[in-house]
């Protein structure tokens, strides 16, 4: 049986500790998880424990990168997922945290999607809006429910506003009117506006029906 003879706060990280085993550095540890241990100085250690605080410590760890994650924008569950593999934790550890986040409200991919169309629908159409949701790992049944809450009326004048400004800056350069009515086409479809409002839209701004 080992034991615990230093327990050294890191210069750099005042949130984890270093654990000495016998007079040498074994291990670190988050201050929370030695605080939630009571690990002591002098205590016994034995490497089955030492192998449960460290899969616990990892665990605090993913949690913590996760909680930064989301501090600095929202995020779907496959975003976050595929941000914690990157930071080299295992899926087991990344389930939990999810599961942490998603007990807490803090993890929930229906206010995600309730908050993405919301801020997307003021720059994009409902199939750029879709496709990307989609990439996120968002169910399909979820995004077509929030997806047909968008006003068609206000999707149209959005659409308008913006190749309106397209209109004001191409048509500076470019004098015939069916050139520029494709490229003002082609400006709403990349926005992933459908045929319909794209043609609606377009004709409206160069003020005629005989454009196609």
């Amino acid at each position: 049986m080992n034991i615990i003879t230093k327990i050294e706060v890191q210069k750099k990280n005042k949130e984890r500790v270093n654990i000495y085993i016998d007079n040498e550095y074994s291990f670190s540890l988050s201050a929370e998880l030695v605080y939630k241990e009571n690990l002591k100085i002098n205590e016994k250690v034995d490497i089955e424990k030492i192998t449960f605080i460290s899969k616990e410590d990892n665990y605090i760890k993913c949690k913590n990168a996760a909680l930064r994650i989301i501090e600095r924008s929202y995020k779907s569950e496959k975003e976050l997922k595929d941000k914690l593999l990157l930071k080299g934790y295992d899926n087991l550890t990344i389930d939990k945290t999810v599961d942490f986040l998603r007990e807490y409200n803090l993890l929930n991919d229906i206010s995600y999607v309730k908050m993405y169309v919301k801020d997307k629908s003021k720059l994009q159409g409902k199939k750029k809006i879709k496709y990307d949701l989609i990439k996120k790992g968002i169910s399909d049944n979820l995004i077509e429910k929030e997806i047909s809450n968008i006003d068609e009326e206000n999707e149209k004048e959005i659409a308008y506003n913006m190749v309106l400004k397209k209109y004001n800056i191409l048509s500076k350069r470019e004098t015939d009117k069916y050139k520029l009515s494709q490229k003002l086409y082609r400006f709403l479809l990349s926005k992933g506006y459908d045929h319909d409002v794209v043609s609606n839209v377009v004709k409206r701004v160069m003020n005629t029906e005989e454009i196609y």
